[in-house]
């Protein structure tokens, strides 16, 4: 009995002593799990980033992008804050990852055996190609014996190493420039502009870049597609790397990797060159003339989505008609029109504000259960073939076994609607689906290429004025700019 008792004791005290250890979040020494100890314990998740299509700047100067999700979801798997420093060039992210002020570094860099000396890889989560760029309008590059000019890229990149390699192996006449303070984005701009002959870039970074400045071209193909990493402090301790496993497996059976990929790079894969040159003139020449209202009648939305809407309905032409009878900026059905308030189709305002107000009825209209960051897709798709139509197309989706909920699986059965083995057991019928699908894509890359180009043209903008304003200086000092560029020569 007394043998029962102590044993009794010794349970409770065990047990007691656990729940401390779990209520106090004590961690037990070892050294195999100091990285992720030490971030659970300061509360926080350190990453170091530079400026790219995966990650970058909003207006409101808030880190965005498909790295940034993937790092915010893994902070929030991990149960701490965030925290992004935004560095200049890569060499300083690695800086930050050698004297410890940061935990990995995400900034959709491509594993190179190189940086592993020093550090080591997570897992791959996308893939890109290596590509040799040059302007349009240029002769064409077909491979490396053939460039004539100046080729650059970003100092410490992958891109860089990829060329040292090439030079031992292939070419020995190669020749190239690094730059330590232009990102491979900024490097694409310097070659639109023609200051640069030659970039060597990754795809998704051409991709998009070509939606702002469309004389970006491949001249060929240099690497086939190569994985895009995080990279963490080498050593023994794995834990965060375990860590990182574990998350992106989750990812993968929820398919948050798919929706991400689809809700940033989904739309990018095509591209018409002459479209996009109509587009980017019409932003400086026509644009101007409805800005103003598209942000007066933009509410919710980004009044870039609305302009963008408004170019893929009547190319921003306010006496625009279709066949069927649709009119206006933002080409309006009678019955909508009608039921919106709109007395004049053909007025620029009415068309705008009706427009706006049926978009935002739409998205009210939409179950409760699709994401947030994707009920745009869906509304738009409605905008275009009916609300009953998208509906059908999210109950096929259904029938097949997919997620009604997610634009990817929907917008893949968007052309069935046009096919009999699948319209005819649907409620509303036949439907221009295929209409619909590239109805929504085109207007995200429409408007990528709006805010892309109008960002780009600020930024030209505040450095002209500065450069003005260090003329105006040099002036009042008494010394021209020509002599203060001599004095520092």
């Amino acid at each position: 009995m007394n043998n029962i008792r102590i044993n009794y004791f010794v349970i409770v005290i065990i047990a007691l002593f656990s729940a401390a250890i779990i209520a106090l979040n004590i961690t037990w020494p070892d050294r195999q799990k100091a990285q992720i100890n030490k971030i659970l314990s300061r509360g926080e998740l350190r990453i170091s980033t530079i400026p790219s299509p995966l990650i970058t700047m909003n207006d409101k100067k808030d880190p965005v992008g498909f790295d940034y999700e993937l790092v915010k979801r893994f902070a929030d798997y991990l149960g701490v804050k965030l925290v992004v420093n935004m560095r200049t060039n890569i060499n300083q992210m690695f800086d930050d990852l050698e004297n410890n002020k940061a935990d990995f570094i995400a900034a959709g860099l491509l594993y190179n055996k190189e940086r592993l000396e020093t550090t080591r890889s997570g897992p791959a989560y996308f893939s890109v190609s290596q590509q040799l760029i040059y302007r349009k309008g240029t002769l064409r590059p077909r491979s490396f014996d053939t460039l004539d000019g100046r080729l650059v890229v970003t100092a410490g990149s992958a891109h860089a190493s990829l060329l040292r390699t090439l030079k031992e192996t292939q070419y020995p006449e190669l020749e190239w420039e690094e730059s330590d303070n232009q990102t491979t984005s900024q490097l694409l701009e310097a070659l639109s502009e023609g200051k640069i002959t030659y970039v060597l870039a990754d795809s998704i970074s051409v991709a998009v870049q070509q939606r702002i400045h469309p004389n970006v071209a491949v001249g060929f193909e240099v690497t086939e597609s190569r994985p895009l990493t995080w990279y963490l402090p080498d050593g023994e301790d794995n834990s965060l790397y375990a860590a990182m496993l574990d998350y992106f497996n989750q990812l993968s059976q929820d398919d948050v990797l798919a929706r991400l990929e689809e809700k940033y790079f989904g739309h990018v894969g095509s591209f018409d060159y002459f479209d996009t040159i109509s587009f980017i003139t019409a932003i400086d020449s026509v644009l101007p003339n409805y800005q103003p209202l598209f942000e007066k009648y933009a509410d919710t939305f980004d009044w870039r989505l609305l302009a963008a809407m408004a170019w893929q309905e009547s190319h921003w032409d306010p006496h625009a008609t279709s066949p069927t009878g649709v009119r206006g900026l933002m080409m309006l059905t009678r019955p909508t029109a009608s039921s919106m308030g709109v007395t004049d189709r053909l007025d620029p305002e009415e068309s705008i504000r009706g427009g706006a107000q049926y978009l935002q009825h739409l998205l009210s209209r939409l179950p409760d259960s699709i994401p947030e960051d994707e009920r745009i897709w869906f509304a738009l798709a409605a905008y275009n073939i009916g609300f009953g139509h998208m509906l059908d197309a999210r109950r096929l989706t259904e029938q097949q076994n997919a997620d009604p909920d997610s634009w990817l699986d929907v917008k893949s059965r968007l052309p069935l609607l046009s096919q009999k083995k699948y319209y005819e057991n649907l409620p509303y019928g036949y439907a221009r689906g295929h209409e619909a699908y590239r109805y929504v894509e085109n207007i995200r890359r429409y408007q990528l290429s709006l805010v892309g180009y109008l960002q780009a043209k600020e930024s030209k903008n505040k450095i002209l004025s500065k450069d003005k304003e260090d003329d105006g200086d040099d002036e009042k000092q008494g010394r021209s700019p020509l002599t203060q560029d001599m004095a520092y020569q």
